[in-house]
């Protein structure tokens, strides 16, 4: 059955030697071991639900701007405001992948104690697919969101100046099937990121 997919002339990588590749990159970056797990665990499961914009492609990206000092290798979390069911975070440049897990870790935490819970977050960076936060939540029972802003990288109609972002909007909850209901897609025709690999800008 597998040879009817195949493309001739395509090599087949096993998905943990890709994971495990990325995740040591991280690693020689300075991210710190568990913080790398997260990165590389968010974009395989991008590559593996089909969206290849957000995957293993953007290793490079996140490679390039360590180097050149744009992300902090090694990530700050901090909770600047909080109440009951809130919090605003800082997450001061660093990785965004890993701002995003803490981020919707701690939301459902406030959830589970207050029914619901939301965290805003600022000074952070490109931080994968947007639907691996929301799936966070709906694999735990609830009903996640995830959003986030980007940079200008879409003409309005009629004219040829960027001036709206991708904007990514995620939403997921359990079913009675046996996998969750998940929407996640970028608010313009199409993602940013894609087989000739990611925009210099990307979205942020």
């Amino acid at each position: 059955m597998k040879e009817e997919f195949e493309v001739p002339g395509t090599v087949y990588v096993p998905v943990e030697a890709l994971q495990r590749f990325m995740h040591d990159v991280f690693v020689a970056l300075g991210v710190p071991e568990g913080d790398a797990r997260i990165c590389a665990e968010v974009l395989i499961a991008s590559d593996i639900r089909g969206i290849p914009s957000h995957g293993i492609n953007r290793l490079k990206m996140y490679y390039d701007r360590i180097k050149q000092g744009i992300l902090s290798p090694i990530t700050r979390f901090e909770i600047v405001k909080e109440t009951e069911t809130t919090a605003v975070v800082d997450g001061h440049h660093g990785m965004g992948h890993v701002i995003g897990y803490k981020s919707m870790t701690l939301a459902m935490e406030k959830a589970r104690r207050y029914g619901m819970g939301a965290v805003a977050v600022r000074n952070s960076s490109h931080f994968g697919i947007a639907g691996y936060y929301a799936l966070m939540a709906a694999e735990a029972g609830m009903i996640g969101m995830a959003f986030t802003n980007a940079r200008p990288s879409v003409a309005p109609t009629f004219s040829v100046e960027p001036m709206f972002g991708t904007n990514p909007i995620a939403f997921a909850c359990p079913t009675d099937e046996e996998f969750p209901f998940c929407f996640d897609a970028a608010i313009s025709t199409t993602q940013q990121g894609n087989e000739r690999g990611p925009s210099p800008i990307g979205e942020d």
